[in-house]
């Protein structure tokens, strides 16, 4: 007769030990999921609310080509949000390790100041190759814009401002083919960050590419445009 075969509480416990450091072996070797960056962008495009600050002009402007903007070499597709601590190098160029634009700032810039002019004149881009009417005497205006500075910057590890600065060139198409540069400039725009942190950074940037649009349009007015 087969006698009962009996096992005390400390065996089993003693058995099963080497099953659960297996297990736990096991887990550990598993890879680490990715951590996700942050995503920011421009928000969205207020239209209710008037652009220029100057008197509108008494004629409708003629259609503007808004050019693709240019970004500095080697910055080009890049959504890295980039920041300088003043306080320490400002000559250094760093980026948040997680957080990014969701898209290069040369393409949400664009697309903001598309909306944003077309509120008060026909905006068209370099790719629609349409002809002027042949009713208006008035060149078309070609809009150039490269961005030189596009970043957060810090005065001190709690105090820091959005910054963007953008050179744009207006340029008349005439008729026969010919360009003519109307004017250049320069144009900055800053606010200050509520929090020192790329959160913070982004609102901050979505205030200043607004200034930044009205200061433009307000420019464009004064060559008719």
């Amino acid at each position: 007769m087969a006698l009962p075969l009996h096992f005390s509480t400390g065996l089993l416990r003693a058995a099963a030990l080497p099953v659960v450091a297996l297990a736990l072996a096991a887990c550990s070797a598993l890879p680490t999921p990715p951590v996700q960056s942050a995503r920011y962008d421009l928000g969205l495009t207020d239209t209710t609310v008037p652009l220029a600050t100057a008197a509108a002009p008494s004629v409708a402007p003629p259609p503007l080509v808004l050019a693709e903007v240019q970004t500095p070499a080697g910055a080009d597709n890049s959504t890295a949000m980039l920041y300088r601590l003043n306080y320490a190098d400002n000559q250094e160029l760093r980026s948040y390790q997680r957080a990014r634009w969701s898209l290069p700032p040369a393409q949400m810039l664009e697309q903001r100041l598309r909306t944003r002019l077309a509120l008060e004149r026909p905006v068209l881009s370099e790719k629609d190759n349409l002809s002027a009417n042949p009713n208006d005497t008035r060149s078309l205006g070609l809009l150039r814009l490269e961005i030189v500075e596009f970043s957060q910057v810090f005065d001190s590890a709690s105090s820091s401002q959005a910054v963007v600065r953008i050179r744009a060139s207006l340029i008349a198409q005439d008729r026969r083919g010919g360009n003519v540069l109307l004017g250049q400039q320069l144009f900055s725009a800053q606010t200050p960050a509520a929090t020192a942190d790329a959160a913070g950074g982004a609102r901050a940037m979505a205030t200043s590419v607004n200034e930044l649009t009205v200061q433009l349009s307000n420019w464009l007015q004064r060559y008719g445009r």
